[in-house]
């Protein structure tokens, strides 16, 4: 896992001194080497900050091909490389190195951009082709791994993170739009930033820059089957038995390392059921991670422990208050780039300092199992409504306060009528949003909010999609499952709390449930493998029985958040106070510092799930507070 960095300049220009700049940005996430490359005519340059984890001795980027006309940097993981790598040696193809890395510059030798389906794993990688005067960068299926862009006076600057790009000479400021968006659904669009002129390049998307053009083209996208394809005589046996073969295989490949592993667990069946596999394949003891919070309804330290016990792993329990969240705040969404709603983005951030100091490198977690075998409440919530059970539902908000006002509503909402137009429903998940929106804007500079009174935001992301081809024809369940996936899987779960936490440790997470061939498996499964009756991730739940513990396999989902700031301060209070009624805070743009001191006033008055509610919007403020002093960001001209 590491960091890259591209520039590319029809017209030359491209100096050594700025691909430095922007490589030292990325520190935190290749601190064991850093390459520069610079063409023959100065019109592209590539940097790489390397974190050695398969080849110790000969994987330095960037690699060339043979005769060197190809060179290319990449970040992530490349699973089954060995087996890639003899069968292009028998070729023809002579390798440089030993790293998965360098069989993708020999795939693309082979396939052209067609290269891509042939890579499994985690990436973002660059290349250059000498002789088509090529730039192609690409980002894996999911989005695991990130890569931003901006063209700035005739330059195309691409990096692993915004970060890299002002190291280079863009100027940091924000992009107005994009944090509109943000306060009234959370997310930005899924092909923008919070960053004037940074964008996304989306999961599953590749860009080239050629003859002063640049595109970008889809290469890969979830493509659920249409309800009227989906069969509904499969054998339920062997679909968990599969599903079993294909989850483990997963984990197989992504224990493989030139280092040890270790493991994210908690008290549920994602990271429990990574652990039990991982377990089968294992020759000694694993080293399971995970967060212990000093609220005992938001702990799940015994459960973890159990688990731990369970497979006869080594347990690291990190304990952690709301003093500890408050004061690493700041440099966790530094590092991610993003926004929180939720103190589980510090926590994450503290849960891979100590994995680090640990003395690892590369730890397995659970995510994306809830977007592959639907565990979420608010896809039950989709799912009971679409098919006349909506007596289910009041029980569904009931059992899952955690998620109330961030996955399921609570209160009055922003106007979604958009959506149900074009849709015919409203996902559960964007109902949430809307409530989180509605409180949000309530705190928003007047002014502000009048500059883009014409825009619906919600109107704009559907737009975003394409729905006559991927969701039309979807049951309500696979639609919403869509655009999660491309809004808060990829720009929130993956981006910030994922890769944003891990590499500010310069550490490597890996993702077994994103595996693209589990998950290709797994899509066109019916949905009643996925929930049968009220129970969320059937499948995965049988298929991992017999190696979870018996309380793990019975308990409901519950999402890693932490105790929300507004209920238990415990001695936080006066850091939160101090930063949102501060002069700094008020030289954030957006925000009426008066309007929020009130909301901060009417705290003590509300009841305890308003409160909790409330939450997001506190912290949306705060980490907002964060990046506009830590990036030292302009406002938009």
């Amino acid at each position: 896992m590491c960091g890259v960095v591209a520039i590319w300049a029809p017209k030359g220009g491209v100096e050594t001194a700025e691909l430095d700049a922007a490589a030292r940005a990325l520190d935190h996430r290749g601190p064991d080497g850093k390459g520069v490359w610079v063409s023959p005519r100065h019109n592209v340059g590539l940097a790489h900050a390397r974190l050695s984890i398969i080849d110790l001795t000969t994987g330095a980027q960037p690699i060339a091909n043979e005769d060197e006309t190809i060179h290319i940097v990449v970040n992530g993981e490349l699973y089954d490389f060995e087996r890639i790598r003899e069968d292009l040696r028998r070729r023809g193809h002579r390798f440089r190195t030993n790293s998965d890395s360098e069989i993708a510059i020999h795939l693309y030798e082979e396939y052209g951009v067609g290269f891509l389906d042939y890579l499994r794993g985690e990436f973002a990688i660059v290349l250059w082709d000498e002789r088509k005067q090529l730039l192609l960068a690409a980002r894996d299926r999911f989005g695991v791994k990130p890569l931003v862009y901006s063209v700035q006076n005739g330059k195309l600057f691409v990096a692993s993170e915004a970060k890299a790009i002002f190291a280079a000479g863009v100027r940091a400021a924000w992009d107005a739009e994009s944090f509109f968006h943000a306060a009234n659904m959370q997310y930005t669009l899924p092909h923008r930033t919070l960053f004037a002129g940074i964008l996304q390049l989306q999961p599953g998307h590749y860009l080239i820059a050629h003859e002063g053009k640049i595109e970008t083209q889809c290469y890969w996208d979830l493509d659920y089957a249409c309800d009227s394809d989906l069969s509904a005589t499969v054998d339920e046996r062997m679909a968990i038995e599969q599903f079993r073969h294909q989850l483990s295989e997963a984990v197989r490949l992504r224990m493989r390392a030139d280092i040890p592993v270790c493991f994210h667990l908690s008290g549920g069946l994602d990271s429990s059921a990574v652990v039990g596999l991982a377990a089968e394949h294992a020759s000694g003891p694993l080293d399971c991670f995970s967060v212990s919070f000093e609220e005992e309804s938001y702990d799940e330290f015994e459960i973890a422990s159990e688990m731990a016990r369970h497979v006869g792993a080594r347990f690291h329990p990190i304990r952690i208050t709301q003093k500890d969240l408050i004061a690493n705040l700041s440099d966790a969404v530094y590092y991610s780039e993003g926004l929180a709603v939720n103190g589980h983005l510090p926590a994450k951030y503290l849960l891979n300092r100590e994995i680090r100091r640990g003395g690892f490198k590369v730890a397995l977690t659970g995510e994306g199992s809830d977007e592959a075998v639907a565990g979420y409440p608010h896809l039950r919530s989709d799912l009971f409504r679409n098919t006349g059970r909506d007596d289910l539902l009041p029980a569904l908000h009931n059992s899952n306060k955690a998620s109330q006002g961030i996955m399921l509503q609570h209160g009055r909402s922003l106007p979604l009528t958009a959506v149900e137009s074009r849709l015919q429903y409203v996902p559960s998940f964007l109902e949430a949003k809307g409530t989180l929106g509605y409180k949000l804007c309530s705190v928003l500079d007047t002014n502000f909010k009048s500059r883009f009174s014409g825009i619906d935001c919600y109107e704009e992301l559907v737009d975003c999609f394409p729905v006559e081809t991927q969701m039309r024809g979807r049951n309500h369940v696979h639609q919403s499952l869509y655009m999660w996936s491309k809004t808060a899987l990829a720009n929130y779960i993956l981006r910030t709390l994922g890769d944003g936490c891990e590499m500010a440790q310069s550490v490597e997470g890996r993702l077994p449930f994103l595996d693209h061939q589990l998950f290709q498996f797994v899509r066109n499964l019916p949905l009643s493998l996925k929930i049968k009756g009220t129970v969320e991730k059937f499948i995965l739940r049988e298929s991992v029985k017999d190696c979870v513990t018996d309380t793990i396999y019975r308990r409901q989902k519950h999402p890693f958040v932490a105790p929300p700031f507004s209920r238990y301060l415990n001695g936080a209070q006066e850091n939160i106070q101090d930063t949102l009624r501060s002069e700094a805070f008020a030289s954030v743009p957006f925000f009426d510092r008066d309007k929020v001191i009130a909301l901060l006033d009417s705290l003590e008055d509300l009841k305890p799930d308003e409160r909790a509610a409330t939450d997001p919007v506190l912290m949306m403020a705060l980490s907002a507070s964060a990046l506009h002093e830590r990036f030292k960001l302009q406002e938009q001209p």
